[in-house]
């Protein structure tokens, strides 16, 4: 089982680690602890590197398998052993674009909700730039523009991001935890990680995010394209 550093520090660049598992055909190995991110709920995976024995070894894909997170190393070096003492490095500032373009969304998200009672029915990013699909009947030039504005006020007013991992129950009892139409939480989970935009939004999520609002920068609504009779979908770009 990986304790996952990032959902309580999503600023964790580098850390230390024990190697406890190796999936020789995969070339992956498995951490008791890592700050790699490593995707899901639309946000890409991490990159970087770990150091064993004084090899360094590309972090070229991160995934979740179970209670484990598997990272894939690049290069030829043979694999390290097991019980070996790891140190890994996020490629940093891949990972803080996507920890501000994630935010960007949630304000989108909230802003969405909150002025238009919209849910969310799918969404994905990459670094700067990302879209989000609602459950949304009309949707025209004006309104976006109205909506661009919307969003950058929110994030102007530099609202604290609060990041809080609670018991199934309690969390269940906040009012529209779940923002997307079709609830993405697995059935018997204990505890459910919740992103709190102070103000503005809390919803359930896994992702990483910035500390404040202040820190995303100006959210451009770069398209908008309807996607069926009801969903219609913004794309974001953050400058």
């Amino acid at each position: 089982m990986t304790d996952l550093l990032y959902q309580t520090d999503s600023y964790l660049q580098e850390f230390d680690a024990t190697i406890i598992n190796i999936l020789p055909d995969e070339r992956a190995i498995v951490l008791d602890r890592s700050a790699f991110y490593p995707g899901g709920g639309g946000q890409p995976c991490d990159f970087g590197s770990l150091t064993v024995a004084g090899v360094i070894y590309p972090v070229e894909k991160v995934k979740k398998q179970g209670d484990d997170v598997l990272h894939f190393l690049g290069g030829t070096a043979p694999l390290p052993s097991p019980n070996s003492a790891s140190h890994g490095n996020l490629e940093w500032t891949r990972r803080h674009k996507l920890m501000r373009t994630h935010t960007a969304l949630h304000v989108l998200c909230g802003t969405i909700f909150r002025d238009y009672g919209a849910l969310v029915t799918g969404g994905n990013m990459e670094p700067l730039k990302g879209h989000l699909d609602f459950e949304f009947e009309r949707m025209r030039g004006d309104l976006v523009r109205e909506i661009e504005a919307a969003v950058n006020a929110e994030a102007a007013k530099a609202r604290e991001i609060r990041v809080k991992i609670l018991p199934r129950e309690e969390a269940f009892q906040i009012p529209d935890l779940i923002r997307t139409k079709i609830n993405l939480l697995p059935e018997g989970i204990k505890e459910v990680r919740t992103v709190e935009i102070v103000g503005l939004d809390l919803q359930a999520d896994g992702g990483t995010h910035v500390r404040n609002t202040s820190e995303i920068g100006t959210i451009r609504v770069s398209d908008y394209k309807s996607k069926g009779a009801i969903n219609k979908r913004i794309y974001i770009e953050v400058e």
